[in-house]
């Protein structure tokens, strides 16, 4: 009787255990590349883990969250254009009744940027969305801070 109690409480704390773990399914890396003495290209780097997928810029509304860039205001430099990305996959998509437009494996979002002076430091926050074929993952909004030199 004890062996299965103490069978039945381990069994119990991997359950808790599991479910308190947080899946990071998207690592984030950014980085500046100038193009001219007051020019630079931002690249804000997804790489999504096997079997997971986060969604374009341009996703039309009534599907799952856009990802969304966000700037902060600052007198060191000037956006110039909107955030650009790759070709994303198109699928229809049962559950949502629409075509959705997502990103595997990797996905290199870029940002044109014209500087005030020859360096500068670019902040903001982007917010996406993962799903896999079977459930999507509460939304996530993570600050950076992209050093242009």
């Amino acid at each position: 009787m004890k062996g299965k109690m103490i069978i039945l409480i381990g069994l119990l704390w991997s359950v808790i255990s599991a479910q308190g773990q947080i899946l990071n399914t998207v690592k984030w890396s950014y980085a500046a590349k100038k193009t001219s003495s007051k020019e630079a290209v931002l690249y804000l780097k997804a790489t999504v883990q096997p079997g997971w997928h986060v969604f374009s810029v341009n996703q039309k509304p009534g599907g799952p969250l856009t990802t969304t860039f966000t700037f902060s205001k600052n007198a060191e430099y000037t956006l110039v254009g909107n955030v650009t990305e790759p070709n994303p996959i198109l699928k229809f998509d049962k559950t949502f009744g629409i075509e959705i437009m997502y990103f595997e494996n990797e996905v290199i979002f870029q940002q044109k940027v014209k500087l005030k002076s020859s360096k500068g430091v670019v902040k903001g926050k982007v917010e996406f969305m993962a799903c896999n074929d079977t459930q999507c993952l509460p939304p996530e909004e993570l600050k950076f801070s992209i050093p242009v030199k």
